[in-house]
């Protein structure tokens, strides 16, 4: 079990802005924050598997809070997946010295670019290692202010030295071990000189859970409770009932981001909308350079076709004619493309090796270069199917009681399993005539698009915002 944490707790509601607003106010106020004139720049760094378009809707509430946007800063790893063992390389994976070097490099690029001396740091997940690893081992300690932990899991995923001990997530591991050794006279988990502030769940986090479902080992302890991600010597601020995406992607965890980077509440609880929006990002795929493989990538995906098209937001047909046209270059770039805030829109990818990809969205309220597009693969045991339809939530999961999702009209979609939320896409095979609308639903968004048949080698991606 994680070591017992001499600093206080902050328990707040998920879904309940009036009990977060006040204990926050009272525990994490820092008077010596900058004013919003000279806000610091952040650094955001995603975690295993992910990409920097996941940072999309929070980068939209800073900015919806004043925030200028050159100072707002995504990494976007390039082989975003670990290791199986850290010391052995994997193709198209990276080790936790790679992950630190690349972030390093993108703090000393943001402050040439801003003039600022320090930065604040915001991680979730495997990015929270990278970011403790460049504080404590790669100079970080004196170009940092602030680190903000999100649901990293920072005394493993499990601990047992005899189970896979080359693992960056195993909590017994060397790289672990080594990260969480006592500091100073109190004996803190964390690196002197940078203010630390951890965001976790109370219970709902899949990868700080007392039992092994999560890692596929059902039944088997961990070693690892629920307040893994929780460190001495930093802030704890916890969330009742969010997930483990939620903790950095969520709006209670941008308040809480907000209260400790500048001593008070955000002025905009929501995110406002912008009249012109703009969108460009980057397409990538699967695979080591432009070869085929099973790891995602954040590699751009040279020579792939991108076309946006304005869809009818209640059954997802085509409003005629592609707003947008683009063979993506080596920098990957797709867009840039202007666009209605209240438009719903279809991007489909088109690329050799993989599937026709249809990307439906929700419309997006503010501009962003965070539209990040992966081209996917239709499965061998997709292909009897009519039609393949994802509905899809990168920034959390699917919770079963908690939340209401339905597909096609039914729900919850099989396959998302009650109690603890770990499941981020929820998949329907459809038999009959292809061609047809197909809708997802999640709380209150909303996403309708076309069922495109599966013998032209079609995916259909519902994908949400929130």
């Amino acid at each position: 079990m994680t070591p017992d944490l001499t600093r206080r707790n902050l328990v707040l509601a998920a879904a309940s802005v009036p009990v977060l607003t006040p204990v926050l106010v009272a525990c994490a106020a820092n008077p010596t924050s900058p004013p919003m004139s000279s806000a610091p720049p952040i650094v955001f760094m995603h975690g295993n598997g992910d990409t920097a378009g996941l940072w999309l809707t929070t980068l939209w509430r800073f900015e919806s809070n004043g925030w200028p946007r050159a100072r707002l800063h995504a990494v976007d790893m390039p082989y975003p997946l670990s290791r199986d063992d850290d010391d052995k390389p994997q193709e198209g994976r990276s080790s936790t010295l790679e992950n630190m070097q690349f972030l390093a490099a993108e703090v000393d690029r943001v402050l040439r670019a801003t003039g600022a001396s320090r930065v604040v740091l915001v991680a979730n997940s495997r990015g929270g290692y990278a970011v403790r690893n460049y504080i404590q081992n790669g100079g970080g300690a004196a170009t940092v202010s602030h680190a903000i932990l999100c649901g990293v899991p920072n005394h493993g995923v499990w601990a047992d030295a005899n189970n896979r001990p080359g693992s960056e997530f195993n909590g017994a591991g060397a790289f672990l071990q080594a990260l969480n050794a006592p500091k100073g006279a109190n004996g803190n988990e964390v690196t002197p000189g940078v203010t630390w502030l951890t965001i976790r769940s109370d219970n709902n986090d899949k990868f700080a859970q007392p039992d092994g479902v999560w890692i596929g080992a059902k039944g088997m302890p961990t070693h690892v409770g629920f307040d893994g991600p929780a460190l001495k010597g930093a802030q704890d601020v916890v969330i009742n009932g969010i997930d483990h995406r939620e903790t950095a992607f969520g709006a209670p965890a941008f308040e809480a981001m907000h209260r400790f980077i500048t001593g008070r509440a955000p002025a905009a609880a929501g995110i406002t909308s912008e009249a012109r929006v703009v969108l460009d990002g980057k397409v990538s795929g699967y695979g080591v350079a432009n070869t085929a493989g099973t790891a995602p990538s954040n590699l751009p995906l040279a020579g792939s076709v991108v076309e946006v098209f304005e869809t009818d937001p209640q059954t997802g047909v085509r409003r005629g004619a592609p707003l947008h046209r683009k063979v993506v270059g080596a920098d990957g770039s797709w867009g840039p493309l202007e666009t209605r805030a209240q438009a719903t829109l279809e991007f489909t990818i088109t690329a050799a090796g993989y599937a026709t990809t249809h990307l439906y969205r929700s419309p997006f309220a503010r501009s962003s270069t965070l539209v990040n597009l992966r081209a996917e693969r239709l499965l061998d045991a997709d292909k009897a199917a009519s039609a393949v339809v994802t509905l899809t939530r990168p920034r959390g999961y699917f919770g079963v009681p908690r939340d209401r999702i339905v597909l096609d009209g039914t729900g919850p979609p099989a396959g998302i399993p009650p109690g603890t939320a770990g499941v981020s896409v929820a998949k329907l095979k459809l038999f009959d005539a292809p061609g047809r609308s197909v809708v997802g639903e999640f709380n209150n968004e909303r996403i309708a698009g076309i069922a495109w048949p599966a013998a032209d080698n079609a995916v259909i991606l519902l994908e949400l915002s929130y």
